[in-house]
């Protein structure tokens, strides 16, 4: 790879088309019984290959990536990250100087990867690095330079931004390499990878007395998806919850969006959930009306624990 320490991941909902390539890295000291060294690869945030410091062997997660890559593929990447299992070590121990640490508990971290919007084409990268949980270095990639969010990164970017080499390295990685491993990987897994399964929506409330309205969108695949509600027409942003994103265990994804409303406001306005994916050739428009099943929510959630605990 050609940047090294991990952040912690934020992903914005969106129906785009846009697919990415990470890989996450975690070097961990003081922790007995866990792996020092972690590295995870991820394809469209699904899993498809992994190493760690106990088997010393680059696995495949998924049956595509294992019959798509062959001997030469899998001793190749073994071998990159024993390297980096020991890069990873120094690391720490680096940091820990930086920080005047001794023992204890420490993580130190890396993400990169690179992003590709296949209806129009652009693309995006990152590079992240992060020690116990707190931001190190960032790449900017709009003047290809290192920043140190901590004056404790600062002898680290400056002596990467003075290396010209390196930097032109990242930028031919991140521009041109990254898209290309991404592209083929989409290719060996694109039955399930490019599948598009169109989101069940239903709205469902408590009880008639009930300050809150559901709205379950369920079934749907690839997991990027915007649900929100309107009231008479119009979008509302105050009194709604969203709840995290959940696989359903089939591969599907599911989620929840919760309104706070009064059962007065309920009967003399019109509300409506409203949910967009990348399936659908329109946006689905749900509106609420009084012949709504009540009582569903728990059935709902019954399903979800039975789901859970098997």
């Amino acid at each position: 790879t050609v940047c090294g320490i991990v952040i912690v991941i934020s992903i914005t909902l969106t129906i785009n088309a846009t697919h990415s390539l990470r890989y996450v890295y975690s070097g961990t000291s003081g922790i007995p019984d866990f792996p020092e060294f972690v590295a995870v690869g991820l394809v469209d945030e699904e899993q498809f290959v992994y190493y760690d410091s106990r088997n010393h062997r680059m696995v495949p997660r998924v049956e595509w990536m294992e019959k798509s890559e062959g001997k030469d593929y899998w001793d190749r990447e073994t071998r990159k990250h024993i390297g980096w299992e020991q890069v990873f070590k120094n690391n720490i121990e680096v940091a820990k100087k930086r920080f005047n640490q001794t023992g204890g508990i420490h993580t130190v971290q890396q993400m990169y990867g690179c992003e590709w919007d296949d209806d129009t084409g652009t693309t995006g990268a990152h590079c992240q690095f992060s020690y116990d949980g707190e931001d190190f270095i960032t790449m900017d990639f709009k003047t290809m330079s290192w920043v140190a969010p901590v004056r404790q990164a600062l002898t680290t970017t400056l002596k990467w931004n003075s290396d010209k080499a390196y930097i032109e390295s990242a930028r031919n990685y991140f521009s041109q390499e990254c898209i290309q491993w991404l592209k083929k990987y989409l290719d060996y897994g694109k039955e399930t990878l490019q599948r598009k399964a169109r989101p069940e929506v239903s709205l469902l409330q408590k009880d008639s007395s009930s300050s809150a309205v559901s709205c379950y969108a369920t079934g749907f695949f690839p997991k990027s998806i915007v649900i929100n509600w309107q009231k008479d027409g119009k979008e509302i942003h105050d009194d709604v919850e969203t709840t995290e994103l959940l696989p359903s265990g089939d591969g599907t994804f599911q989620i929840r969006s919760i309104l706070r409303v009064s059962p007065e406001d309920l009967k003399n306005h019109q509300f409506s959930c409203v949910v967009e994916h990348v399936s659908l050739d329109e946006k689905i428009d749900k509106p609420w009306s009084d012949n709504v099943i009540v009582m569903a929510h728990n059935t709902v959630n019954l399903c979800l624990h039975k789901q859970v605990s098997e």
